[in-house]
């Protein structure tokens, strides 16, 4: 058996068995925790980067053609094994019985919220969403979810994005490929001056100003029960 030579960030190099690549691969990738990437993978079986993205290619490829109970997709930045969409009800069913894993339809239209407003405060989402989200929140930064994403300029607040593992959750690469909203939605500027009117604080109403009655029928400004406009002042 031959050995290549890897070099590590020390600039030093040992002696790795060179393996069949495939094998190898799969070995790897079934031990994953997280998605890996391509360079990380060839750096563990000491093949070039474009003979492990070919092979990986072809592994996907392979178990498509073969309509194994399992996939291998590159979601996130990394490759990783998942179940095949049409036996997915199968793990489910047997990962959750009796379980309580799934979010709430609370942290779903939470999640939704920032994953589209992105980055996002908290407030920012309570508006949109009309209930205070706090514990929701808190909920999905517990999850890995949503992370904080700096702060707002002009008021302070923490921001709010989704996480690489949200991504990887919901089998995307990167949020360009998220679904576009339903069309019968408000048009966005709509959206924005609704939002706005919402969390502006309400104006305090006054009556309209009566008409003017005729000179002669004016009436004293001490009498009835009303307030003139101006506060009830008397003019100069």
């Amino acid at each position: 058996m031959t050995e290549s030579q890897v070099t590590t960030e020390a600039d030093e190099t040992i002696a790795v068995p060179l393996a069949a690549l495939r094998p190898s691969l799969e070995a790897l990738l079934m031990v994953a925790d997280q998605p890996m990437e391509t360079v990380s993978l060839a750096s563990a079986v000491g093949y070039p980067v474009a003979e492990v993205t070919a092979a990986l290619d072809a592994l996907a490829a392979e178990y498509d053609e073969q309509v194994r109970g399992f996939e291998l997709r590159n979601v996130g930045g990394g490759w990783r094994y998942y179940t095949r969409e049409e036996f997915a009800a199968v793990v489910e069913g047997y990962i959750l019985d009796g379980q309580q894993a799934r979010l709430t339809q609370a942290a779903l239209e939470t999640l939704s919220v920032v994953a589209y407003k992105q980055p996002v405060s908290r407030a920012r989402v309570s508006a949109i969403r009309g209930v205070n989200v706090d514990g929701v929140m808190r909920t999905l930064l517990n999850r890995g979810l949503v992370e904080e994403a700096g702060q707002d300029h002009e008021t302070g607040s923490n921001l709010y994005r989704t996480t690489g593992y949200f991504l990887e959750r919901i089998g995307v690469s990167t949020l360009d490929e998220l679904p576009e909203l339903a069309p019968y939605l408000p048009d966005m500027a709509d959206l924005e001056d609704e939002l706005a009117e919402m969390v502006a604080p309400s104006p305090v109403l006054s009556e309209p100003a009566p008409e003017e009655p005729h000179p002669a029928e004016h009436p004293s400004p001490h009498s009835g029960d009303g307030t003139e406009p101006d506060g009830g002042t008397e003019p100069t």
